[in-house]
């Protein structure tokens, strides 16, 4: 599992999956979260404008992000 450390109240699921490196770009972010690739705390999520904060658990491709304050 990695972590990401917030920087801001909050990040958005789409740039929190660029940020932590697991796709390329914004456009493949929207991609696999709409495809339903993508959980957020164990629930798949279809939204790349979800707001994720401390304590969040994104999960895709095997691959789990820790969103820490």
């Amino acid at each position: 599992m990695s972590s990401l450390k917030l920087r801001k109240e909050y990040i958005k699921l789409g740039q929190a999956l660029k940020a932590a490196g697991l796709v390329g770009s914004g456009v493949e972010a929207k991609d696999v979260i709409a495809d339903g690739l993508v959980k957020v705390n164990g629930e798949t999520e279809y939204r790349r404008g979800r707001k994720l904060y401390g304590k969040d658990v994104v999960s895709f491709q095997g691959e789990e992000i820790n969103i820490e304050n």
